[in-house]
């Protein structure tokens, strides 16, 4: 029988905006390098990061928790100029978040 894969737990936050605008750079990265860079790609990472930022100062420490709120939050961001939808978001901000805590974002080693 196969086990749940416990739940991942992001340290305390020392300093949630630190934490948002070093995550908004890292995923308006990815998004410029994933496809083209493009205007909306500033946005969408502007916006996810706030709601990180958001959770992180509600005390949300819980990484599916996290992706989630992405996710859910995302859904009222409108991604008519991009090739991104919130899911995809959503999982890029989990991989970028797996690989600052150096878990390997495939195969969770």
């Amino acid at each position: 029988m196969f086990e749940p894969i416990p739940p991942l737990t992001l340290p305390p936050a020392q300093n949630a905006q630190q934490e948002g605008e070093w995550l908004r750079e890292a995923l308006a990265h990815w998004l410029d390098q994933e496809f083209i860079p493009e205007p909306v790609n500033q946005t969408i990472a502007k916006r996810a990061a706030q709601i990180f930022v958001r959770q992180r100062m509600e005390g949300e420490n819980d990484l599916g928790s996290l992706v989630v709120a992405i996710l859910t939050e995302m859904q009222a961001f409108d991604f008519r100029e991009s090739f991104y939808s919130e899911f995809a978001i959503a999982n890029a901000v989990s991989d970028i978040l797996l690989q600052s805590l150096g878990i390997d974002r495939c195969c969770g080693n």
